[in-house]
């Protein structure tokens, strides 16, 4: 079965103005339009479901749609881009057409469209709530970084899809010294089935995703099963004015 023939995703792009680390992230200029509409851009590339954009300020809705990509406004006082991409899809599908919600984070404007096709590959299994992204670890400082989140699953022989039954900010699983070992470096684009985004962002935060502040150790303390694809792409990220620099340089040489 091809990602593309999953029942009826859509594509959700959280975005909000309040970044410490880059005010305005989303309206950042980038090749004379704004780092959101890049985005949207790469989603409809994928061409695998319609994509809009979950914006926390009318501001954004304004440059998305003058750009001819489609927006929903949500409350600005939302906790998080998963209940932003909730309230959003309750808005503009209340009729449950849509059975498979994929997370694309704002600040992605370089990313390889595969990237969510391979997303929504393991959403194929019945048995799968929410499926995500892992890459191999190559560089040797990302391997005790704490801000590298490392999944902890094991890819069988032959297969580039691995049950996660962990996700941590240290080095894991221990690799007994030999920096051969594959650790992998989680990559934070989601997909949900639709009554699995529910129940997870209707579970109250839990211990464990309190203590290493990462969101996903919600649903695994709920229960929930979680596939990683493993791809061989990382996206950049733009969380700094250093990556926004790098991230015009990138998409000035395509």
């Amino acid at each position: 079965m091809e990602a593309s023939d999953l029942s009826n995703p859509i594509i959700l792009i959280p975005a909000r103005m309040a970044s410490q680390r880059l005010p305005n992230k989303p309206l950042a200029r980038l090749q004379d339009q704004p780092m959101i509409v890049h985005v949207l851009k790469r989603a409809r590339e994928a061409g695998v479901a319609p994509a809009v954009v979950a914006a926390a300020e009318q501001e954004i809705v304004e440059a998305v749609e003058a750009a001819g990509g489609r927006a929903v406004l949500t409350d600005p006082g939302l906790p998080s881009g998963s209940d932003r991409i909730y309230q959003a899809l309750q808005r503009l599908d209340p009729e449950a057409r849509h059975d498979i919600v994929v997370n694309l984070q704002g600040d992605l404007p370089t990313l390889d469209p595969s990237l969510i096709a391979a997303v929504l590959a393991p959403l194929e299994n019945p048995a799968v709530d929410i499926a995500t992204l892992a890459v191999e670890i190559t560089e040797p400082e990302e391997r005790e970084n704490p801000n590298v989140v490392k999944p902890v699953c094991a890819f069988a022989a032959g297969s580039r899809i691995a049950r996660a039954l962990y996700f941590t900010r240290c080095s894991a699983p221990w690799d007994q010294g030999k920096a051969e070992l594959p650790l992998y470096h989680h990559i934070g684009i989601y997909a949900y089935r639709r009554q699995a985004l529910e129940r997870f962002v209707l579970h109250p935060p839990s211990p464990l995703e309190q203590r290493e502040r990462l969101e996903q150790l919600r649903a695994l303390e709920a229960g929930m099963r979680i596939d990683v694809a493993l791809v061989d792409t990382l996206p950049l990220g733009v969380d700094t004015p250093a990556d926004l620099e790098r991230a015009r340089m990138l998409l000035a040489s395509r």
